[in-house]
């Protein structure tokens, strides 16, 4: 395994655009977070004029995040995470929140924006028992993140791979479906998939990113329930299933979203 606080990116950093907006400051934007900038926040209040709901929405998909996290480190007794697209730091990022369960637990985030890349070093600051890692790499090559996370995971023992919403971001199924089995299938039996993603449930949410995806931003693109199934397929699945993202393991009242997350084991 290598050195907890290690950061190894290879080439030159990439420069950060702030002439077109982007999807992980956007998603700071909505959390919250002050990593941002003007075109970003222009983007997320247009998407938020046609979908009132998208802020709140953010929210419940982070709680989401932070009640499947706990479970797999606590319940599933996962001490690995691979963690594809995390987009910027805010509260409870999945190091935080598995390392408050499991202190020795190890958590290698994936993302290629810029930005994240810059804030490399406050993603590092984990649990002095564990580890946690950023690698610069992009969703769509699944090999590199692999070549990449094999010196810093244990890839003969359980991971859990983790991919909150990102995945609409890979518009074609097969390509996205593509992306989830192949790092499935370089993990042993026990490991987990955790995934959440908006859904094309109500007409406000489609013309909102409709217009989201005219903005200049990467493209989302939100799929159905049943669409969103197919990256399940050959897993069990934990209780309650693939759900509106509210509605798995609540802790609290229960708000209606337009999206859905689910938790499966590999056999």
């Amino acid at each position: 395994m290598a050195d907890r606080t290690a950061t190894s990116v290879a080439g030159s950093e990439p420069a950060i655009d702030t002439s077109v907006p982007h999807s992980a400051r956007i998603w700071n934007y909505w959390l919250g977070g002050k990593d941002n900038f003007e075109v970003d926040r222009l983007a997320g209040e247009q998407v938020r004029a046609v979908f009132p709901a998208m802020i709140e929405t953010a929210r419940q998909s982070r709680a989401f995040l932070s009640r499947a996290v706990r479970y797999l480190a606590g319940d599933a007794g996962i001490r690995q995470f691979l963690d594809v697209g995390t987009g910027l730091p805010t509260a409870d990022n999945t190091h935080q929140v598995a390392q408050r369960v499991r202190p020795d637990s190890h958590v290698v985030y994936v993302d290629n924006d810029p930005m994240v890349l810059a804030h490399a070093r406050a993603l590092l600051v984990g649990a002095p028992e564990g580890l946690t890692h950023y690698l610069h790499a992009d969703l769509r090559d699944p090999e590199a993140i692999l070549r990449q996370a094999r010196a810093h995971l244990d890839l003969d023992q359980p991971v859990a791979v983790l991919f909150f919403g990102v995945l609409g971001h890979v518009g074609d199924d097969d390509e996205a479906a593509g992306v989830v089995r192949r790092l499935l299938d370089a993990v042993p039996s026990g490991s987990y998939l955790a995934l959440s993603d908006g859904t094309d449930t109500s007409p406000e949410v489609i013309e909102s990113h409709r217009q989201y995806n005219e903005s200049g931003a990467v493209p989302y693109h939100l799929r159905s329930p049943e669409r969103i199934a197919r990256f399940f397929a050959g897993l069990e699945m934990v209780e309650p299933g693939l759900v509106p993202f509210t509605q798995w393991r609540p802790e609290g009242a229960v708000v209606t979203v337009d999206g859905y997350g689910g938790v499966g084991r590999k056999p």
